[in-house]
């Protein structure tokens, strides 16, 4: 069975700092784009990064941009997003997601999600 198990939210004040991890097991994606979303209560789920099966490629929205730094060990099957300077606008859950077809942006496009993790950070 494919899972994606997210880690690392939590409570944080703004201009702090948090670590996501998004762990695979059941199968490899060392050669899958892998990518974070978030979801603020009553809104669409989001883009937030993506990463190309090498790791070389990286893309994030232009609101997490310089922020935001999202990363892969394909050897642990694992990929992260180190969160800094966070704003009171990055609360949401956070999903990690896995093989898509087509876009990394699209959320429609990916095949495989994780369950979620909160990030709450506060004013």
């Amino acid at each position: 069975q494919v899972q994606l198990l997210e880690s690392g939210g939590g409570l944080v004040q703004a201009g702090g700092s948090l670590r996501l991890s998004c762990s695979a097991s059941g199968r490899t994606f060392s050669r899958d784009g892998m990518g974070w979303f978030r979801q603020a209560p009553g809104k669409e789920r989001e883009f937030v990064a993506a990463i190309k099966w090498g790791g070389d490629s990286t893309y994030y929205s232009d609101s997490v941009k310089g922020r935001f730094t999202i990363s892969r060990v394909n050897a642990e099957n694992t990929m992260y997003l180190q969160m800094n300077s966070l704003k009171p606008e990055d609360t949401a859950v956070y999903y990690c997601a896995a093989s898509p077809r087509g876009s990394y942006f699209n959320k429609d496009g990916y095949d495989y999600w994780g369950q979620g993790t909160q990030v709450t950070v506060s004013s």
